[in-house]
């Protein structure tokens, strides 16, 4: 008889940041962890899982992955979301730990084998003036790093999106029962950011990856002017230009601009990457592995990218954990269209609670050899450390009106 799944359990820790796990536990008692956070929204995720998934769970067999991902996903009048998505990639992501750990292989065995040898990453630099981001970009080159996103300050504004005139540590989430609001003016932001990264392509030099995030913020014709004068500092990838929702307003910017787009961080499903591929209207997919839906989708959404000469480049912030960035990691070293991966790391207590298999050197990433995708949670740890609320902030234009995160 084969295995059955005996118990879901949700955990809700804060080592530093809100993080939700799903514990899968099978009859031969072997256990597979899944990541659920959400940024802002964490608690409606663990009881979606805990009141509608896990009891469902409970005798089914945990190697039928593909098939537990279409029950939850097509077996559920209301589907995609970021709650729902979020919850199912938890389940698919802690099916599979438990699938290589029956086989005794790390995951990215059982998605085909290695193509590469390590996963390029990069992380991020912030700095309110330009002297601050070339000190900050300085200190992420002497941890190895050959690829770096470079967020500044804009003067006029208090905050920009985690960049802060202190120079604290970047923490978009706010701990408090209530989102901090911030005052945004896009003119400040075009005016300023082309001559500060030019300073900085022009003092780190050609060899150095420059990544930027515009966070959504930018009218078609804004995204397009800000390509076209970025062009010169040869970004990596400029991302995020423009609320993605309508995506015909894409096909502006790129008729515009030759610089690389990168989009797709707050998308759930294949559907929403379907037109920005198929019409190549963006260069790097964005998709999070644990808010899309788990590997199980996001190798399908590789897969149809790599078609189109899409590339694929999992979000990866702190407030996904280490669960989902192994996860990512495993996908990355088995998909021939995977470009980078983003890590900004972790606090101590963060690699405390989660124990990897996964290892950070030399502006690189590798997922590691232990079975399955090398996670181990210390629950004990885990429950010294109790939710607390916190929110992404809310950002407002200088006249009052709410724009985009």
């Amino acid at each position: 008889m084969s295995a059955t799944i005996v118990a879901a359990d949700v955990l809700v820790t804060s080592p530093g940041r809100n993080l939700v796990t799903l514990k899968i536990t099978t009859s031969d008692g072997l256990v597979g962890w899944g990541d659920a956070t959400l940024n802002g929204r964490e608690l409606a995720v663990a009881s979606y899982l805990r009141d509608h998934v896990c009891p469902i769970l409970v005798g089914r067999d945990p190697a039928m992955v593909e098939d537990t991902w279409q029950y939850l996903y097509r077996g559920v009048y209301w589907r995609r979301g970021p709650v729902t998505m979020a919850a199912i990639g938890a389940v698919d992501l802690a099916l599979w730990d438990i699938k290589g750990k029956v086989c005794g292989q790390p995951v990215y065995q059982l998605l085909g084998g290695r193509v590469r040898d390590r996963i390029l990453s990069y992380t991020h630099a912030t700095g309110w003036d330009v002297a601050a981001l070339l000190d900050a970009v300085a200190a992420q080159r002497e941890r190895g790093f050959r690829a770096v996103r470079v967020q500044t300050g804009v003067p006029g504004l208090e905050s920009v999106y985690g960049v802060t005139k202190d120079g604290g540590a970047y923490e978009p989430a706010g701990r408090g029962v209530a989102p901090v609001e911030e005052t945004w003016d896009t003119a400040a932001y075009l005016r300023y950011l082309p001559g500060a990264l030019a300073e900085v392509r022009a003092a780190v030099g050609p060899e150095l990856e420059l990544l930027h995030d515009a966070h959504h913020r930018l009218t078609p014709n804004q995204a397009a002017r800000l390509g076209k004068a970025l062009e010169p500092v040869d970004l990596f990838w400029l991302e995020d230009v423009t609320p993605a929702e309508n995506q015909d307003v894409l096909r502006r910017v790129r008729e515009q601009t030759t610089v690389p787009l990168a989009i797709g961080e707050v998308f759930t499903s294949v559907w929403e990457f379907q037109q920005l591929i198929t019409e190549q209207l963006i260069d790097f997919v964005r998709a999070a592995v644990s808010h899309v839906g788990g590997i199980t989708p996001l190798r399908r959404i590789a897969a149809l990218a790599e078609v189109w000469q899409v590339w694929l480049a999992p979000h990866g912030p702190s407030d996904v954990s280490p669960i989902a960035l192994a996860a990512a990691t495993h996908v990355g070293l088995a998909t021939p269209n995977f470009a980078i991966q983003e890590y900004m790391g972790y606090p101590d207590r963060v690699h405390e609670v989660f124990r990897h298999a996964w290892t950070y050197a030399d502006g690189h990433l590798h997922p590691g050899d232990a079975p399955g995708l090398g996670i181990e949670v210390d629950e004990a740890l885990a429950a010294r450390f109790p939710y607390e609320p916190a929110y992404l902030p809310v950002a407002r234009r200088l006249d009052g009106t709410l724009t985009d995160w």
